[in-house]
């Protein structure tokens, strides 16, 4: 069983990790630029150090969620390999809009579409997932229907 889950749960734990690299980016931040909790408003290069966490922050809940759902769904090691590449797209986002806001365009696009990757291999696992447990249901009742019928 835990075989099944090891990457989903070591992506995972790397997600959280980069979280909290993030919010230690802003705390730095406050204290260079001379913001006080709870004031969100200072200098550009605070507020752009501000938006990128909180944008990470959240999009996480999301990638969590499709990660799990296409790694138990579909294929651990995929999803896990789409995690990394989301979470490595993530840091450069975060790089990039700390420097300036134009620098975040590119690792957005990408991480999107890994995003989008994610969801779609969730939807195709759950799909045939269901559709697989719907043709045994189906497979197990025209039998039993069959036998009420004849028993007259």
């Amino acid at each position: 069983m835990l075989d099944q889950i090891a990457l989903l749960a070591a992506v995972t734990v790397l997600g959280v990790l980069e979280q909290a690299y993030f919010a230690l980016q802003v705390i730095y931040a406050r204290r260079k630029y001379k913001v006080s909790p709870p004031e969100t408003a200072g200098p550009p290069e605070f507020e752009r150090v501000f938006r990128a966490q909180a944008n990470c922050s959240e999009y996480f809940p999301i990638f969590v969620s499709v990660l799990w759902v296409a790694g138990i769904f579909f294929q651990q090691g995929v999803a896990a390999v789409c995690g990394l590449l989301y979470l490595y797209a993530r840091y450069q986002y975060f790089q990039g809009y700390t420097l300036s806001a134009h620098g975040r365009l590119g690792p957005m696009y990408f991480s999107a579409k890994v995003l989008w990757i994610l969801i779609g291999l969730s939807m195709a696992g759950l799909l045939v997932h269901f559709l697989s447990l719907t043709s045994f249901v189906w497979r197990m009742e025209i039998p039993s229907k069959l036998q009420v019928l004849f028993r007259w």
